[in-house]
């Protein structure tokens, strides 16, 4: 597959991942609420091969693990939707699944690296944090996802600027508009069932 390909269509996933995740903060009935909840987390597993092959291709071996091991909570996220309630045991399987992927990710890089010993590791790190502890908030249905994947966004955006993907870092760019817009639109649902 041609870089070209998969910048576009791992871009395109992602991007149309956080318009359904704003879609389905917007939407005023529940059952609209779901489908677009669904089609968010189906397009982002979608878009987990470009990216985990473009990872990969750059020896970006943090980043890889990371993007791979998101797929136990963008599939219990899926679950948990289409069900309408959590399955905890599946969460806890799905959980500790992600934690060895992401550890192995970290093993592979010091080995290769010989310890962190690039900026491009620092900023997997924060593409890690971000995409981890966002996936696994957003399958929670807890506000502080968003915030974690603005963080991943920003991270992602710099290494794909440092690397030369440039179509990426746009996208990531343009991600953070409709994951800020879920976010207030998510606060503002928490503050009026607080108060209601």
């Amino acid at each position: 597959m041609s870089i070209l390909f998969l910048q576009i269509t791992g871009g395109l996933f992602y991007f149309t991942n956080k318009l359904f995740f704003s879609a389905a903060e917007r939407a005023k009935k529940e059952h609209y609420r779901r489908k677009f909840q669904i089609a968010a987390w189906v397009v982002y597993l979608l878009g987990v091969t470009p990216w985990v092959t473009i990872f990969l291709s750059e020896r970006n071996w943090i980043a890889a693990a990371m993007e791979s091991s998101g797929v136990p909570s963008m599939i219990m996220g899926l679950i948990n939707v289409i069900r309408n309630k959590k399955d905890s045991n599946l969460s806890r399987w799905l959980d500790a699944m992600a934690k060895l992927m992401i550890v192995s990710g970290l093993g592979i890089s010091l080995y290769d690296f010989g310890g962190i010993s690039s900026m491009n590791q620092v900023i997997e790190l924060g593409i890690a944090a971000g995409f981890l502890l966002g996936t696994y908030y957003m399958a929670k249905t807890s506000s502080a996802g968003y915030y974690w994947l603005l963080l991943g966004n920003l991270a992602a955006a710099l290494l794909m600027f440092r690397q030369g993907y440039f179509i990426l870092m746009a996208q990531q760019l343009l991600s953070m508009i409709p994951v800020s817009d879920a976010l207030v639109t998510h606060r503002k649902k928490m503050e009026m069932q607080t108060i209601g």
